[in-house]
């Protein structure tokens, strides 16, 4: 695993070591972030908390977890969701075409376009660590500077090549989960109901 993680990137997600690059790092500096009280929060979790099984690949129905986000400063001319495993590496999410207002995806909210994932396709990747491993996923929330005029279904990487030298303000939001085993549902377990 390739080592990554400026002081300023590694203190906004928590505080503790980054395992590799994240987006945030490739495309922006310590300057933008937070700039203008720009910042991003979901009801489904604080910064550092623990994100609900209904998020991650334990339950069967999850979805995407809701952010809402503040304006961000004057000029900004779309906002850029990317959301990565801190540890792995992996791209769970990348969202883009987001209005630059004061705004919010709700719970399982189809966003405006996406680009692929980890897995190769456009959904929120479900978080998926091993057993008992702990693993943090970060939610990058970038203003930038122009539209992107990237395709639907985009990569990573041309999203990241897209946002260099755009980025005017981002946010940061942090989530852990722990790898569970999947509880199957014992049918014998059940109450008789007559």
């Amino acid at each position: 695993m390739a080592g990554g993680g400026a002081p300023w990137v590694q203190n906004a997600v928590g505080g503790e070591p980054v395992g590799h690059v994240l987006t945030l790092e490739k495309v922006a500096d310590e300057r933008v972030l937070g700039r203008g009280g720009f910042s991003l929060t979901s009801a489904a979790f604080r910064h550092g908390g623990e994100l609900d099984p209904s998020f991650t690949a334990i339950e069967e129905d999850a979805v995407a977890p809701p952010l809402e986000w503040t304006a961000p400063p004057p000029g900004a001319q779309e906002l850029v969701l990317v959301a990565e495993d801190v540890d792995r590496g992996h791209v769970h999410w990348t969202v883009w075409g987001l209005a630059p207002q004061k705004g919010q995806l709700m719970e399982g909210e189809t966003p405006p376009r996406t680009g692929k994932n980890a897995h190769g396709n456009s959904e929120w990747l479900l978080p998926d660590p091993p057993l008992g491993e702990e693993h943090r996923y970060v939610f990058q929330l970038f203003a930038i500077d122009l539209p992107l005029t990237l395709m639907p279904g985009a990569t990573h990487d041309e999203l990241v090549r897209n946002l260099d030298g755009h980025v005017t303000a981002a946010a940061v939001l942090t989530a852990r989960f722990e790898g569970h085993e999947v509880e199957e549902l014992d049918v014998d377990d059940l109450d008789d109901v007559d």
